[in-house]
């Protein structure tokens, strides 16, 4: 009994060391996702803050990840203070354990990806470096096991949550396993996955404030599609641009 205090005692103090980190980062990347989305594509700004938003996002990834593992191991010791219906042990080791994980694997995926394809632009085969191989394997096997918590729990949310993650290991290998991509295909694939890892970032900040201030709304599929469907907007309206753009020069 007293061997079981200890351990728990040791994981919610890890597990509050990586909350108060994982929202230090996070905020960053909040703030600094915009600079990249909002600046001259390509100048000085863009590439410095989407460096720092790319580096933030796999420290928060991997925060995140320290997160989930306490969660898993003490669920309602490491989230005493939530409210109903946050107060069942199986529904928060799923939430916040088996979907966070899942989750902070894919917003690492993305980051990544994102940018190994501007690192890569001239050596396309450099793409299939190991890491982000592993990286499309780990999300594809989360994906599966938030589908399978999901179906235990009849969790809507899990389910979709887990779409999220097969479309992205798709899109990726798909563009990773081309002989021949598109001229601009290594933009588009980092405008994709820069403005996904921001869809991470930003789902995160409006699902854990909906658990303290309106419990009810913290796994509503509305709450989460808000930076969805704002995030795949703006990734149409960067590859529109791109396109124009590639138009323009092909006339020229």
């Amino acid at each position: 009994m007293v061997t079981g205090g200890l351990v728990s005692a040791l994981v919610v103090v890890a597990f509050k060391t990586f909350v108060a980190l994982h929202i230090v980062v996070g905020l960053v990347g909040l703030v600094s996702f915009w600079v990249p989305i909002v600046s001259k594509k390509g100048g000085i700004a863009h590439r410095r803050w989407g460096r720092v938003f790319a580096i933030s996002m796999l420290a928060a990834g991997s925060f995140a990840i320290g997160i989930s593992v306490c969660t898993l191991i003490a669920p309602l010791e490491t989230h005493s203070t939530f409210p109903p219906p946050f107060t069942d042990a199986t529904l928060v080791r799923a939430i916040f354990g088996w979907m966070m994980l899942y989750l902070a694997a894919l917003t690492i995926n993305l980051a990544w990806y994102g940018w190994q394809c501007v690192r890569n632009r001239k050596n396309h085969t450099g793409n299939r470096e190991w890491r982000n191989l592993a990286m499309q394997l780990l999300v594809f096997l989360g994906a599966c096991n938030c589908i399978f918590q999901a179906w235990l729990l009849e969790q809507p949310l899990m389910m979709g949550a887990s779409i999220i993650g097969f479309a992205t290991v798709g899109t990726n290998l798909w563009f990773l396993y081309r002989t021949k991509p598109r001229a601009n295909g290594w933009l588009r694939e980092h405008v994709k996955a820069t403005v996904g890892a921001g869809i991470s970032v930003y789902t995160a900040f409006l699902a854990l404030g909906a658990v303290r201030l309106v419990p009810s709304l913290a796994l509503s599929p509305q709450l989460w599609a808000v930076p969805l469907f704002s995030g795949i907007a703006l990734i149409l309206y960067h590859w529109r641009q791109l396109e124009r753009g590639q138009a323009i020069e092909d006339v020229t």
